[in-house]
């Protein structure tokens, strides 16, 4: 990421405090309490799982944007490589979730992390004790950042030095940032699971390409959102942003002017739990093949609706499963 004047890197780098910050914010006041669930293994390098039940996150919509509630199982269609395949799993659940913040870290950020620090603690004080979260700071390098070791917290404090034990320098690892969350959501013990991405898209030091990161994303059960900062960098990629967030099933946000950062965190919590969650068993298994999925939603008496959820996934074969639970991928 080229070098901007200091007053512009300073705006830039504003955005990005306030979007971690009230994204926090967010995630607790839409938390709900649910029993922990038992967690997968991780295994190095792979973050798919073996696919006995494919289960998709599915966002349903009127033309007002509204998310469409008390839909049956019945009115929906799933079609695999444009191949029908019956829903055998059908819930809608307010759940909690395991959110990953992708948050930049330059050399600018410094005065700015003990205030960062107390704005994280406050905003963070509601937060319910099932959901999970953790911060990748990345500038050059990548690291996952809470005391002690620990995967996930949800303690304020915890989550306020995560922030100020970070040295804000070097340049923009944006795509080794997002791989490492990506394996380190597969850790979380929540069904639902998120990876929120704050930056422009640019990306100046990362060893991993842009396609390896979307082949990671695809084999992830991870819903991938953005909040898209975009300036006078020569380098933003605002499209890689877009195109990661639309085949998980998530979205990219360019706040402007009508737009305040809170509400695009407050909708982005809103998107995570207004959804319905289907499954179904797909005829042909184990050939590490890559499946398209469309989802279609007939409901009598409700014209223009609009579906989201991920563009496709992985067949993976058993013996390459991640997880080790040997029943879905989510």
């Amino acid at each position: 990421m080229r070098i901007i004047t200091a007053n512009r890197r300073a705006i830039f780098h504003t955005g990005i405090v306030a979007v971690a910050l009230s994204f926090l914010c967010a995630v607790a006041v839409y938390a709900r309490p649910r029993e922990p669930e038992q967690s997968g293994q991780s295994r190095q390098g792979m973050i798919s799982v073996e696919t006995a039940l494919v289960v998709l996150p599915v966002r349903v919509t009127g033309p007002d944007g509204d998310f469409v509630s008390g839909l049956a199982q019945e009115q929906f269609r799933v079609y695999e490589n444009g191949r029908p395949q019956s829903v055998t799993f059908f819930e809608q659940e307010d759940t909690p979730v395991t959110v990953g913040l992708v948050v930049d870290h330059s050399r600018s950020m410094g005065a700015k992390l003990p205030a960062v620090a107390a704005a994280v603690s406050a905003f963070a004080q509601s937060s319910n004790p099932n959901d999970e979260m953790f911060v990748v700071d990345f500038s050059d390098s990548v690291s996952v950042e809470l005391p002690g070791g620990k995967p996930f917290t949800s303690n304020p404090g915890e989550l306020a030095r995560a922030v100020t034990e970070v040295s804000a320098l070097g340049m923009t690892a944006l795509y080794d940032a997002v791989a490492e969350g990506l394996k380190h959501l597969q850790l979380g013990r929540s069904e639902k699971k998120a990876l929120v991405i704050v930056s422009d898209g640019g990306d100046n030091a990362s060893g991993r390409k842009y396609a390896d990161v979307l082949e990671l994303a695809h084999r992830s059960q991870a819903v991938i959102y953005a909040i898209v900062l975009v300036g006078s960098n020569e380098e933003e990629n605002p499209g890689a942003l877009r195109r990661l967030c639309k085949d998980t099933g998530g979205l990219a946000f360019f706040p402007d002017e009508g737009q305040s950062v809170p509400e695009i965190s407050a909708d982005i919590a809103r998107d995570l739990r207004e959804q319905y969650t289907i499954g179904f068993s797909p005829e042909k298994k184990y050939d590490d093949s890559f499946r398209k999925i469309r989802v279609d939603v007939k409901a009598p008496g409700r014209s223009k609706l609009q579906v989201r959820t991920r563009s496709g996934y992985f067949a993976t074969p058993p013996k390459e499963s991640a997880a080790g639970t040997g029943k879905d991928i989510r």
